[in-house]
This record gives structure tokens, sequence and C-alpha cells, in this order.
């Protein structure tokens, strides 16, 4: 299936993913037409994507860099932007299928107006439905957006959730990070560098450093939860470090259903891009006998806390998963920025969320009915994580 596109965080690793999967699509003779690309503040990077995507817009989310932008696209026959509502504009613009990989609570408002426009959506930015779940999965039914999952796991889920109404639970895997057998007191003295160190994947920064704290998984329990209708006590999280299994559905009748394959992000971006099709993508092949072996263990609640922060935000409610999310948000740049030790990223949430409850009464108590209140708890944690890591200036 041919559709046009565009990719909201075109320089990420999903986004750098993404553009080796049209591609190779291309090369096939698909013609895949490309409306839309943005990034944060990599010039060079942008330049490079629209040499080889032939976009008709590129946004620059730095307002500031919009006369750099215009001289590095120079040439490229492409209309440019700058700011908040240039990548918005991208969102909006008329393409059949949109990536959503910009990082963090930044991607929420141009990936609503893709959905706005009832466009087939690609998640790969979490924050779409940690921060505004109920209000986005609403929004996407109102517009009869498609949702087509990214992150390999609810991927894997989507791939074989064949009869939901079926479904006795769902189990996320996780790798275990580059931590999972480290002690306590080995993680205290952990790096930056050695956080984004990930065994097996290769991803961007905040979503290595989530990963390192098991942050990512919790988020991605929100995630699952929202996106397939299943409550807390129906998801389970096992550490599964080969990567190898992705998810799995149980059914009533004993059945368990997995998707299983490489660790490589080209598999669920090619099934979300040609969906409900499958396209021939040059990944690398599962060879069983050559793994040898696939072993599972549950994850430590001791030394990762994280899966139990985020299980007990999503038992909350929406406003304190939009809470947690920002202030982990705040938390990972501050150990990036080595302000904090890395067990101080959890530590950090978990009393931004207790500030809140304390401080700003039932904040977190109420459902928020727009996305301006998701906005209002988003800064309010924000904020209060700023005050815990030690940067008052920025609260």
């Amino acid at each position: 299936m041919t559709r046009s596109v565009s990719i909201l965080g075109v320089t990420g690793s999903i986004g750098q993913s993404t553009i080796q999967v049209i591609e190779e699509l291309r090369a096939q003779g698909r013609d895949i037409p490309v409306e839309a690309v943005t990034a944060a503040s990599r010039l060079d990077a942008l330049a490079e994507a629209c040499r080889r995507l032939k976009p008709k817009f590129a946004a620059i989310a730095d307002a500031s860099l919009l006369s750099e932008a215009k001289a590095a696209l120079a040439g490229l026959n492409v209309e440019v932007g700058a700011g908040a509502s240039a990548l918005e504009e991208a969102g909006a613009r008329p393409a059949e299928w949109v990536m959503s990989a910009i990082v963090g609570a930044a991607g929420l408002a141009p990936t609503m107006a893709a959905v706005r426009r009832g466009a087939h959506v690609a998640l790969a930015n979490k924050e779409c439905l940690v921060c505004a779940g109920p209000l986005f999965i609403e929004a996407a039914q109102a517009h009869e957006a498609t949702l087509l999952p990214v992150d390999s796991e609810h991927n894997a889920i989507f791939q074989v959730l064949t009869h939901p109404e079926r479904v006795e639970r769902l189990t996320l895997t996780a790798s275990g990070g580059p931590f999972r057998t480290w002690t306590r007191e080995q993680m205290a003295a952990a790096t930056p560098a050695q956080a984004c160190a990930h065994p097996m994947w290769n991803m961007g920064r905040k979503i290595s450093v989530d990963s390192a704290t098991l942050m990512n998984k919790g988020l991605e329990l929100i995630e699952a939860s929202y996106l397939f209708g299943f409550p807390s006590k129906s998801i389970d999280v096992i550490v599964h470090p080969q990567s190898t299994i992705h998810s799995l559905v149980h059914y009533v009748d004993g059945s368990v259903l997995a998707q299983l394959g490489t660790p490589d992000m080209r598999i669920p971006i090619s099934y979300a891009l040609t969906w409900p099709d499958r396209a021939a993508v040059s990944t690398a092949r599962l060879d069983l006998a050559k793994l040898s072996q696939l072993t599972f263990e549950a994850p430590d609640p001791t030394r990762f806390p994280a899966l139990r922060l985020a299980r007990s935000a999503l038992d909350r409610g929406a406003a304190a998963t939009t809470a947690l999310s920002a202030a982990n948000e705040i938390a990972v740049e501050a150990f990036l920025d080595g302000r904090i030790r890395f067990l101080d990223i959890s530590n950090t949430v978990e009393e931004a969320l207790s500030h809140l409850e304390g401080a700003e009464a039932g904040l977190l108590a109420k459902m928020p009915s727009s996305f301006d209140e998701v906005k209002a708890v988003d800064q309010a944690a924000r904020r209060a994580a700023r005050l815990i890591a030690g940067n008052p200036a920025a609260a």
C-alpha cells in the first residue's frame, strides 16, 4: 500500500529508521511522496533528510533558527518554518500517514494536528498517550484517525491482538537495560554515558536513560492501558534480555500469542507504514538455533522503582500519568546535565508527585477535561521537579 507521509522528528533514531524504510520501499518501485519533516535543532541532519526525502515542507522547532534553516535548506525546493506553530503545521499538512517521533510532550500538539484531520498516525511518541491518554484516544475516535503503535512492544501486541474481547492479560517484555545486573551501589555511580549504552537498541539519550531506569517500560505500561483499553492489573512486565519476544497476549483459553523478531525498529515501522499489508524489508532474520535460548526474569522493584511509580500513577488517573511523564523528563535532563545522580531520577519523580499532592491539592485528583488542563498539570510537575533537582531558576 502506498501512502503520502510526514515525519515528525526526522533526525532522531526513529526518524532515521523511517527514512531507511521509505528509501528501501521506493527502491522496490513504491511511490511514497513526503509532505513534511521536522527537527528540534539539528539543521545539518534536517537538510540531509530533505535531500533524501524531498519533502514539501520542513520545520525546525527552535524559532530562533528560522534564518539559518532557510539558508541550510536553500536550493532544496522546500518551504521552511520554525517554532511550535510550524511543528503543528507539519502535522496538519495533508499526509495520509504521519510518523509521530518527536521526543517528549513537545510531540503532543503536532500529533494532535494529524489526529484532528483523521490521518493514519504511527505513534512512536509515548507522551501523547501518557500525558493525555483519554483525551487523545477520544479525539482519535471523534476524527476517525487510525492509531498505529510503533513502539516494538505495542506494535507486537497490535499484530497479535486478534480477539480483544477474549484477552485475559498482556505482557510487555523489557530488555532490562544496561544496568540489569548492576547492584544499587554500582547504579548510584552510573554516568550518563553508561546509562545511554543500551545493550540491544540504538536509541536517543532520553529514551536510553528511561530504559536504564525502566521508566520506559512504565511509560509503555501506561501507553498500553490507554491504547488497548486494559487496566493496570491486566498488564504484566517481564525482563527478557534477548529482546526477541516483543510482547505477549494471553487469551482466555490458555493460548499465548507473541510477536518475535530481531531488535530492529524498521520492523514495526514498516508494518505501521504498510498496514494492513506487509512489505519486504532487509532486516536481519531471526535465527533461533543461533540464538539458542530465550530467558525471562521478574523486574527488581528495589533497584528499579520507576515501574512501581508508573503503575501507581496509572491507577490514580490521567492527571497523575501526565505529572509522572513531565517530572521524569526534567529528572532525566538533570541527570544528563550532571546535576543529579542516576538513582535520583526516580526519587525526583516520586518527590515531585508527592509535592503536587500536598502543595497543589486536588491537581492530581481531577481528570483533565481539556488539553489546557493537561498542560497545566504538565507545567506544575515540571516546576516541582526542577526545584527538587536543584534548578530553581528554571522552575
